[in-house]
């Protein structure tokens, strides 16, 4: 059963990875945080005089099992409110056995700590106003990043980049409600306080802000779990070949066989600070094998999800069959949301330099900021370089963006809070009456307001913060 987040237990939990290692950390928090660890703690022979204890300062010592010393430790001693949770806290630091870890978690419990629920110490600071809802989900995301990218996102949100953003639109939107709420009150005296043009301005700007925040979910969400690379292309083109060449080791099957591959296959790669998603998929062709029908609509549809599509030419086919072929890929593609690159593979199987990428482009109708033409040999491990160059170039775009929504959570949210302002925007066209359209400035504001928990529910905080390793 959940925990009340009002109580004042005071909870202890390891706060490094389980197992063994050089050391661990046990965190404890609440009120009774410094009592509890100064009855095991000796310092200089002694236990500390509580109130002379200094803030932030780490004390050497020894833990205590009742006469006997469990380890040597260092404790910071954090004062509320400041300190990670906003109220008294202690961080011991351990050896890593794992006896030593638990027998002092044990000590704890028997001096009147409890052992902390998934996520308790962030919602501890939620609740004590140290973080708002987003920011405190960004910890988590903070905590799982893996890559350059992934955790400039997380610590532009745990900072408050996100909440800031969302902080003026609804302080914009509160001022908008706010005039047309005075409107109610004074009715009968037909007064007008809010111009409706400069009202409709209004929520056209909010509008548009709330969109770019929606739209940016598609990129956020792509660099917290990897920016999706298709790469697609007829039968024998070496799209296996070029998945095991990035990844260096034998990940797809390779055979002169065509076909061989029936599903995609998805493997990550992180390439200058970023984690991409290569998916590589069946050959596309016209086949009446069944399994291998299934396999090829799998990839048309890998094609249409991926940000960036990596089009597989074989040069060994010739220049007409390449334009066929690349033409069909093309037919497939948005431009306005995803990237062509085109490698011509088997470069080490030619005779002579290819040298008609011009004039492939050209014929393709391709313009050079949509696209890329790369000449490899994935055989050889030839231009590898170059492909993950331009790849690593297409990332900035994707690692430059200030304000990302990477949350599905937050993106939800978004969306519902712009459905509320589209049918304000309408109601001030069509003059709609004022308290039908106050009422659905309150539900945006509502949805808005969920997202960085200043409206929310035990449900929801208890569904977010369970997602929480224990000694966060």
């Amino acid at each position: 059963m959940p925990i009340n987040i009002m109580n004042d237990d005071t909870i202890c939990a390891l706060a490094t990875a389980q197992g063994i290692g050089a050391i661990a950390i046990i965190r404890v928090s609440g009120k009774q945080s410094f009592p509890i660890v100064n009855a095991l703690f000796r310092h200089n022979g002694r236990p500390l005089v509580i109130d002379s204890i200094i803030s932030h300062k780490a004390y050497f010592g020894q833990i205590m099992d009742d006469e006997q010393v469990l380890d040597e430790v260092l404790v910071t001693f954090f004062k509320g409110p400041h300190s990670f949770t906003g109220e008294d806290s202690a961080e011991i630091s351990i050896h890593g056995s794992v006896y030593v870890q638990q027998r002092l978690v044990e000590l704890l419990i028997a001096h009147g700590a409890r052992m902390a629920e998934a996520g308790e110490y962030t919602r501890r600071a939620f609740v004590n106003g140290r973080f708002d809802l987003a920011q405190a989900e960004a910890v988590a995301d903070l905590i799982a990043s893996q890559n350059e990218a992934t955790h400039k996102v997380a610590m532009n949100q745990m900072r408050g980049g996100f909440s800031k953003e969302l902080q003026a639109l609804r302080s914009q939107l509160l001022d908008i409600t706010s005039l047309m709420e005075l409107e109610l009150d004074f009715s009968e005296e037909d007064v007008e306080f809010a111009d409706r043009s400069q009202l409709t301005t209004l929520v056209g700007q909010a509008i548009q802000h709330i969109s770019r925040l929606a739209d940016s979910f598609r990129l956020g969400n792509a660099i917290k779990n990897g920016i999706p690379v298709a790469i697609v292309g007829t039968t024998n083109t070496g799209k296996s070949t070029l998945l095991n060449a990035l990844l260096g080791e034998e990940r797809a099957i390779v055979s002169d066989i065509a076909g061989t591959t029936r599903d995609t296959i998805e493997e990550t790669l992180n390439i200058g600070g970023v984690l991409f998603r290569f998916i590589d998929t069946a050959g596309l062709r016209q086949t009446d094998e069944t399994i291998e029908q299934i396999g090829i609509e799998r990839s048309y549809k890998k094609l249409s999800e991926a940000d960036i599509v990596i089009g597989m030419l074989d040069l060994t086919a010739g220049y007409d069959a390449m334009l066929h072929a690349a033409s069909d890929i093309i037919e497939k593609l948005r431009f306005d949301q995803q990237h062509l690159i085109l490698v011509l593979n088997k470069v080490d199987r030619l005779e002579t330099e290819f040298n008609k990428t011009e004039e492939l482009r050209e014929d393709l109708h391709l313009g050079d900021n949509q696209s890329d033409i790369i000449v490899i040999s994935a055989k050889k491990k030839l231009g590898l370089d170059q492909l993950k160059h331009c790849l690593s170039s297409l990332q900035k775009n994707y690692a430059g963006e200030a304000t990302l929504v990477t949350n599905l959570r937050h993106f939800e949210a978004l969306c519902q809070a712009l459905d509320s302002l589209k049918i304000v925007e309408k109601g001030l066209e069509e003059q709609i009456p004022t308290d039908l359209v106050a009422q659905d400035l309150r539900l945006c504001l509502y949805h808005l307001g969920s997202i960085t928990g200043e409206v929310t529910t035990d449900e929801v905080l208890g569904n977010i913060f369970g997602k929480f390793c224990i000694g966060k």
